[in-house]
């Protein structure tokens, strides 16, 4: 299915500008849920509200970006393509679009990667403020975020995110969800609801989302969801190739000195095939909400609770490395049978998450002044993160955070737009446990912002600043950093006609070191990685270029970007070549890098008839990150391409589609290379009613052909493939 991006449209809108809401969404009128001052028709037809303007344009809720010609990249997926990609991490259900991929540690944990950016670069948002989780820190801690309930999730990357702090240097996803209500519902409840199943890890989930009017202005909300999932089916081997003829050397070598027990547990993890061991997943949540509305202002709050529960893969032949250091007491030990222990299997690893969490949001009039809306915007956050090494608590993380941000919108009437805001952030952060690689620390952020526009013709000038304190401190290693930073971008875009914008941004963007990269130091038995920090770390820069066409060329949708960063102090976590603790080590290092990428995406539609449209769809991106030592950046993801056709009947929509990744051997000191593959999907959307299409059956077909796939961006690629052949069944419905 096509993504709603700057310039793909469903509908061929008009116009092609994106109009920001800024956080909360478009104010609503008492009596008057159908449509907003902006023109806006909250279409209540799905589990995941559309929202379109009465022109076709597509709304976004991103704070202060009026029309987005500083963001060239930026996608908004909701309603059906929202639904056709739904997965229980967020990374996965934006994989398919045009520079997104994901980290792909387990299928409990996979969080976005934009442009090749991932973890500290990448922000991940609930309605404009921060996860507060620590699915930042390491790439096997999963985004407390679900996908299931959220209205819409964008995708937002260039200059302009950095109004959303530094973490976002690489980009931003922002999920939008309804814990706080954002209208009142023309009915007396509105409710909305997704069940869905799979074959490749036997999915069972659901969930609901109930909107009540009370009266007075007063809208009152509830919202839950279930799902579960056991291990995941993978087509033939789940080792790489390189990783089991390791392996098979390791049993050779044992079974030469006699170990015959454990040459053959070597040769079974190495011949394992079919299922993923040890990856399945459970999770659950509930949130409630209420909020106000009168006239053009509104105010409201919401409490929650996430938990989820993951397996974790562990690196074959971790345990067997161990033993290993302790070779002599074997020898003493002649006797003793040192397979594991009887009756419990191989060793696990697992994760068990909970967050509590608690919002605020207000949109308050402020009249025909030169400031027109106050937005205010605030989150806590109460995590707790257990990692177990079977049923023994190995470590425990704990984080209790708030982020608040208030942002004053000038009055569009004039001929400079824009608005400008501040933004705190503070997070505690402790770690214990034998495996408590980071020591506590607490974070301590408070910005200044602002973003404005100028011109009324065909030729517009942007431009951001924003001005960023950053305190970084451990009291047990007795170090503190403190951080000052300013980032600034400018963007100039031409509208040559009605439907179609050309532009480029220059930006110049500044990172603070998080207390990961300046304070770890140990073993992270989840990622088998001994990690090590350093607290001398200075602040990563970067300039930034990027040239960008979106629009529509009669029955053409295009979208294109090019882009190029060159980082100064570029932070990077790189593998040494050592062993501590029988893991291997890696280092947080400095280095400047060149960031260089195009991702873009043409729709045609061919045939355009009133009972039938038929549309090609190709996609694409490309990435080269290289140190200026000479080295690459690792896991850096390969050439992508995708091709698919779709047709449309109104009450039926068929996709059928090609996935093709290139190999990928441009690697980093101890990396692997990858080996490409090849996907074939289809699906089909199913609207039976045709005076009803907020019930619909969504049949997905994934991995037809069963192809082995790796994701080279994944820490565990070489023992976590991609899911083999998959079929799944969602309904949805609207009352």
């Amino acid at each position: 299915m096509l993504y709603h991006t700057v310039s793909l449209r469903r509908g061929l809108a008009t116009s092609i500008s994106l109009i920001a809401l800024t956080q909360a969404a478009p104010t609503i009128a008492q009596d008057a849920p159908a449509q907003d001052e902006a023109g806006v028709t909250s279409a209540e037809d799905d589990l995941h509200n559309r929202r379109i303007a009465a022109d076709g344009t597509i709304i976004v809720s991103a704070e202060a970006l009026r029309e987005f010609d500083l963001l060239a990249g930026t996608d908004v997926i909701e309603g059906e393509e929202l639904d056709a990609n739904m997965d229980g991490q967020l990374g996965e259900v934006l994989t398919s679009i045009p520079g997104v991929t994901a980290t792909g540690f387990a299928p409990g944990a996979s969080r976005p990667i934009l442009r090749g950016f991932s973890g500290e670069r990448v922000k991940v948002l609930v309605d404009g403020i921060g996860a507060i989780d620590v699915s930042n820190t390491s790439a096997d801690h999963a985004v407390s975020i679900d996908p299931l309930t959220a209205e819409s999730i964008e995708v937002l990357r260039g200059p302009a995110v950095l109004l959303y702090g530094s973490q976002a240097i690489g980009g931003a996803v922002n999920v939008i969800d309804k814990r706080i209500p954002r209208r009142i519902p023309a009915e007396d409840f509105h409710l909305d609801a997704l069940v869905r199943a799979d074959t490749v890890k036997d999915l069972r989930e659901g969930g609901a989302s109930l909107d009540v009017p009370l009266g007075g202005g007063f809208v009152v909300h509830a919202d839950g969801l279930y799902r579960h999932t056991d291990d995941l089916e993978v087509p033939g081997f789940v080792l790489s190739e390189d990783l089991r003829a390791d392996l098979l050397a390791d049993a050779a070598e044992e079974e030469d000195e006699g170990h015959l027990e454990e040459a053959e547990e070597l040769r079974e993890v190495a011949n394992a095939s079919d299922t993923l061991f040890n990856s399945g997943t459970e999770t659950w949540s509930a949130n409630g909400g209420l909020a106000f509305f009168r006239n053009d202002s509104s105010l409201g709050v919401s409490v929650g609770v996430y938990d989820t529960f993951y397996g974790v893969p562990i690196l074959p032949g971790a345990h067997h490395h161990h033993e290993e250091e302790g070779e002599e007491d074997h020898e003493d030990h002649e006797g003793e049978d040192h397979s594991e222990a009887e009756g419990e299997g191989p060793e696990t690893v697992s994760i068990g998450l909970r967050q509590y969490r608690a919002d605020m949001r207000g949109d308050i009039l402020l009249g025909d002044g030169f400031f027109e809306r106050l937005k205010i915007r605030a989150g806590y956050s109460d995590y707790t993160h257990t990692e177990f090494e079977g049923d023994e608590v190995g470590t425990v993380f704990d984080v209790q955070g708030i982020e608040a941000r208030a942002e004053l919108l000038q009055n569009q009437d004039g001929i400079l737009r824009g608005s400008i805001g501040t933004q705190y952030y503070f997070r505690d952060f402790a770690a214990e446990g034998a495996e408590a690689y980071v020591a506590p620390s607490r974070t301590e952020q408070i910005s200044f912002f602002t973003l404005q526009e100028y011109g009324n013709g065909p030729l517009q000038l942007e431009g951001a600043l924003r001005y960023e304190m950053t305190d970084v401190d451990s009291v047990p290693l007795g170090i503190e950093r403190d951080f000052d930073s300013v980032s600034g971008a400018v963007g100039l875009a031409y509208q040559a006609t009605p439907s179609f914008r050309t532009g480029v941004n220059l930006s110049r963007v500044a990172r603070a070191p998080s207390a990961e990269e300046l304070f770890s130091e140990g073993p992270h038995i989840a990622t088998q990685q001994f990690e090590i920090g350093d607290p001398d770390l200075s602040m990563e820069k970067a300039w930034g270029v990027e040239l960008f066409a979106r629009g529509s060329l009669g029955p053409v949708d295009l979208s294109v970007a090019a882009y190029r960063s060159w980082f100064d102090d570029y932070i990077y976590l790189s593998e040494t070549g050592l062993e501590e603790d029988g893991l291997p080590v890696f280092e947080y290092l400095q280095q400047d890098a060149t960031y260089t990428g195009v991702e873009g995406q043409i729709a045609w539609t061919f045939i355009d008839t009133p009972g039938f449209d038929l549309t090609a769809d190709l996609r694409g991106e490309y990435i080269d990150a290289e140190l200026d030592n000479g080295f690459n950046v690792p896991r850096i993801p390969p050439l992508g391409l995708t091709g698919a056709l779709e047709a449309d009947t109104g009450n039926l929509t068929l996709r059928g589609e090609v996935e093709w990744f290139d190999d990928q051997n441009d690697v980093a000191p101890f990396e692997t290379a990858t080996e490409g593959f090849t996907f074939v999907n289809a699906s089909a959307t199913w609207r039976p009613l045709a005076s009803d299409p907020a019930l619909a059956v969504i049949l997905k077909a994934e991995n037809i052909f069963d192809e082995e796939g790796r994701r080279h961006s994944s820490f565990t690629k070489d023992f976590v493939p991609l899911p083999g052949r998959n079929i799944s069944v969602a309904v949805r419905m609207s009352l």
